[in-house]
């Protein structure tokens, strides 16, 4: 692809974002769908968010992903956001658009982190009448309970800040677990939406590795190791795993779609992710 004129933008926003892998697998996708089109990443302190996409809309950027710490923030930025995103609280998605005879570029917000998760989760359990224990209760977290009470499951959140578990449990209607509890846990599936874990603390573990033998799958949101120290732990236990690219291919896809109208080839998503992580 040769970048030029008619060249569409994308990218994704996030603080810290060099760890992504987002442009790689974003960037195949568009070439595979023949779109010229670029996806890069942008560092944004939160101090500068609304300036940032003050400044994308300005420049021409059709979308954008959004990632950690912006999720809540950024829906302060935008002019319109879609319905599921607005009651779940977070956004991860903005396309940029100009209606016909308008002057005014409008931002809207989505959320595809709920159907990414289910995608991922319904690969390995049936999601309605299933029970599962979600770590975290930030922004992702949100995305994901919602997306699991949506298809009909149990679900259970513990968070090492109580009160703000206890707010997201209430809001969902779950029922919140604490630290002592979680002992006596047992669960189709466990899934963490927290950083723990992350590169570069690749060895911390969100939860006590001992529990882990009380859940059927493991899920991890963290893609940077692919093979967190909890996915690792779970496999020894003998849990099914699902990585954190699971998750991300699958609303990667949704993304594409809102921005383009085309759908992307699940095959060229994993790869690119495969490929980007072997040359790290």
């Amino acid at each position: 692809m040769s970048i030029n004129g008619t060249t569409k933008l994308y990218g994704i926003l996030g603080h810290p974002v060099a760890h992504s892998m987002s442009p790689a697998m974003h960037n195949a996708a568009l070439a595979g769908m023949g779109i010229n089109g670029v996806y890069v990443p942008m560092d944004v302190q939160p101090s500068d968010l609304v300036a940032a996409v003050t400044g994308l809309r300005a420049l021409g950027f059709i979308g954008l992903s959004v990632t950690v710490p912006h999720k809540e923030a950024v829906m302060a930025c935008i002019d319109e956001i879609d319905p599921v995103a607005e009651r779940i609280g977070a956004v991860n998605t903005l396309l940029f658009r100009q209606r016909p005879g308008e002057e005014k570029v409008t931002v809207r917000g989505f959320n595809t982190d709920w159907l990414g998760s289910n995608l991922a989760l319904a690969e390995k359990i049936q999601l309605a009448g299933s029970r599962v224990l979600v770590l975290g209760a930030g922004g992702a977290a949100k995305g994901v309970c919602f997306g699991l009470v949506e298809a009909g499951a149990e679900v259970l959140i513990t968070n090492r800040t109580e009160q703000k578990g206890r707010d997201l449990a209430d809001w969902l209607g779950c029922t919140f677990i604490s630290a002592d509890q979680l002992g006596s846990v047992r669960a189709d599936a466990l899934i963490n939406t927290t950083s723990v874990g992350m590169n570069p603390y690749a060895e911390n573990i969100a939860l006590d590795p001992g529990l882990l033998e009380n859940f059927k799958v493991v899920m991890d949101i963290v893609y940077a190791p692919l093979q967190t120290r909890l996915l690792r732990e779970a496999a020894q236990a003998g849990c099914r795993i699902i990585d954190g690219l699971a998750m991300l291919q699958f609303q990667a896809a949704v993304q594409l779609k809102i921005w383009t109208g085309k759908q992307p080839s699940s095959d060229v998503l994993r790869q690119a992710l495969l490929d980007e992580l072997a040359g790290r």
